[in-house]
């Protein structure tokens, strides 16, 4: 799809289309000049076969005249498992640039990251987008990147694990608080947990894998995948681990307290902790452990800590959108504690793009992968 043709994706609004092997497609953002726009592409290789390591998903804002706001990539790694990947992009109003300020037509342009490398899977992908846009702030803000920040890694949260069965998508994300949770998690799967972050509030997280309990023994290097991504769906930090069917665990790296001024430090991995709002914490297990470990589901556990206290917003000089996306709820945080659901409410708008499909092909399609998803019980 040409920009020529390109749909209007409406901030707030979620979309399902899908993205093909080979090319770029893209979609029409009617923008002020005075707001951000965050855009989010979420893709789902098709399941039960392998992919290249370094494809991926690559997003980027574009002007009317092509040039690039901003750009980002995803890629699967993992093995090459095929498993759902995220990657953002912003047009972000800055006194640092003067590109993109200007109100009018910009386009998200989405393209595989890397279609021609080995084993790049040929099938179109299929695809979620999201648009998230925010205001200004009543007062000028710092125009400085933050301070020192407390990087020590505390000690792991302890305590019996509580069950709490991870979701089947960023929609369909568990809430989860400080403690320690645990589920089952399969060969190929992947599951999504959600963590109310406020402003001010720092966000430790680590992984544990527990014994296969199988007979087998072997030894796969990159057998779990943990991905932090951020209220707008952009990718903060991850992490690799490996496993030989006996219990393991890994931390993900120290990241600074939510906080508006974050964007101006010049690491897209601090910046990316510019909100409050719903962290969400991805989990996949390559499907590789099945060869050497069966099928069955490994024991997975998650150490959450969220540490210090809910600070005052940054005061924004209008409304987010959606209205919810950067704050952070008494529902939010007794459901993080006690197990309830916030579901976000998400109706899809179905795109079909370059003529790939129909609308109902496309919800099938993610319908396998939400059927997957959700084949878990621990031994």
């Amino acid at each position: 799809m040409s920009p020529a043709d390109a749909v209007e994706l409406v901030p707030g609004r979620s979309y399902r289309s899908t993205l093909p092997a080979t090319g770029t497609v893209h979609y029409r953002l009617e923008l002020d000049g005075t707001t951000n726009l965050y855009a989010s592409a979420t893709v789902v290789p098709p399941p039960g076969r392998d992919t290249s390591v370094i494809d991926g998903v690559r997003v980027s804002v574009r002007d009317s005249e092509g040039r690039s706001c901003d750009a980002d990539t995803s890629s699967l790694g993992a093995g090459g498992s095929p498993h759902p990947v995220a990657a953002w992009a912003m047009r972000e109003i800055s006194p640092g640039r003067s590109l993109c300020d200007d109100a009018g037509t910009y386009y998200l342009a989405v393209e595989r990251a890397a279609p021609d490398a080995k084993d790049a899977s040929p099938d179109p992908w299929e695809m979620e987008l999201t648009t998230v846009s925010e205001p200004a702030l009543e007062e000028t803000g710092p125009t400085r990147a933050p301070g020192e920040w407390n990087s020590a890694t505390p000690a792991p949260v302890t305590g019996q694990p509580q069950r709490r069965a991870g979701g089947a998508g960023f929609a369909e994300a568990t809430p989860v608080g400080q403690g320690v949770w645990r589920d089952g998690i399969r060969p190929g799967q992947t599951l999504f947990f959600k963590v109310p972050v406020d402003w001010g509030q720092q966000l430790h997280a680590g992984a544990e894998l527990g014994s296969s309990g199988s007979d087998g023994s072997g030894f796969v290097a990159t057998a779990l995948d943990l991905d932090l991504y951020n209220p707008a769906r952009g990718h903060v930090e991850d992490l690799g681990m490996s496993y030989n069917g006996e219990q393991k665990s890994k931390s993900l790296a120290p990241l600074p307290e939510a906080a508006h001024v974050n964007r101006l430090a010049p690491g897209r991995r601090t910046g990316a902790m510019r909100f409050a709002g719903s962290y969400y914490l991805v989990a996949h297990l390559t499907a590789e452990v099945a060869d050497d470990f069966g099928d069955r589901p490994v024991p997975l556990t998650l150490r959450v800590r969220v540490s210090g206290a809910a600070q005052e917003g940054p005061g924004y000089a209008g409304r987010t959108v959606p209205s919810d996306v950067f704050t952070v709820t008494g529902e939010d945080r007794d459901a993080a504690a006690g197990g309830g659901t916030t579901g976000d409410g998400t109706a899809y708008r179905v795109l079909a793009v370059g003529g790939i499909g129909t609308g109902s092909a496309l919800l099938a399609g993610l319908g396998v992968w939400t059927v997957v998803a959700r084949r878990r019980a621990l031994p």
